[in-house]
Order: structure tokens, then C-alpha cells, then sequence
């Protein structure tokens, strides 16, 4: 199994834990960089499609993780902005795919795991 596909194993458990979606975890954490602010640029940050992006912003506003209202400047666009409990279950995610990596990790020596982890960022930006 490739690295990419034994990250998303591991990460499905967690998601589901918390019932939660992959795309649901996508937008909980775009929204909680604050680099996005209406749905739209939500979708093309997160390669989604506008309209399937559409019911998962619909369940994750009906959990009260999210808060969605129109934009004073365009009533047509929706400013997006996570709630105190979207910050709070994105972080006890997190923490949880943390430890779960950090297990992964474990079989690298330490030296070896700081250059892999420095490789990575690297390549994402």
C-alpha cells in the first residue's frame, strides 16, 4: 500500500469516530487556516465543486461546526467562518491524526523522520 493510501486508512477511522466526511474534514480545515471566506473560493481551494460542496456545508452548519451567512458586499455569495465547536472537533482531529502519524513515523529513526518531515513541507508548498 503507497504512503497516500495508508495516510487516508488511517485518517478514515478518526474521521468516522467523529462523524465526520473527508470533505467534511477538508473544509473544517481550510476554514481554519482563515484563508478562504465565501463558498466559492472554498470550492477552488479545495478542488470541490460549488454545488456537491454544497450538502456538506449544509451538515456541517446543522452540527453548528460551521456558521454560513450572506456577504453584506454580494447578498448572492455566503461568508463561511468555523464555530467555537468546528475549531474545537478540528483540533481534537488533529491531535488524534498527529499521534497516528507520529506511530507511523515510529519506524524511521529520529534523524531520518525530521529530514522526511522537512522533505514534505518542502514539496507542499
Amino acid at each position: 500500500m503507497g504512503l497516500g493510501r495508508r495516510l487516508i486508512a488511517m485518517e478514515q477511522p478518526i474521521l468516522a469516530g467523529h462523524e465526520l466526511s473527508m470533505w467534511g474534514y477538508v473544509v473544517l480545515t481550510a476554514l481554519s487556516r482563515r484563508t478562504v471566506r465565501t463558498q466559492s473560493a472554498l470550492a477552488t481551494a479545495i478542488g470541490a465543486d460549488k454545488t456537491r460542496l454544497i450538502p456538506i456545508l449544509d451538515d456541517l452548519q446543522h452540527r453548528g461546526l460551521i456558521h454560513r451567512e450572506p456577504d453584506p458586499a454580494d447578498r448572492r455569495a455566503r461568508l463561511l467562518a468555523l464555530t467555537p465547536a468546528g475549531t474545537a472537533l478540528h483540533q481534537q482531529i488533529q491531535a488524534a491524526i498527529r499521534i497516528a502519524e507520529n506511530d507511523l513515523l515510529a519506524a524511521l529513526p529520529e534523524s531520518d523522520r525530521h529530514g522526511f518531515l522537512a522533505a514534505l513541507r518542502a514539496l507542499h508548498t
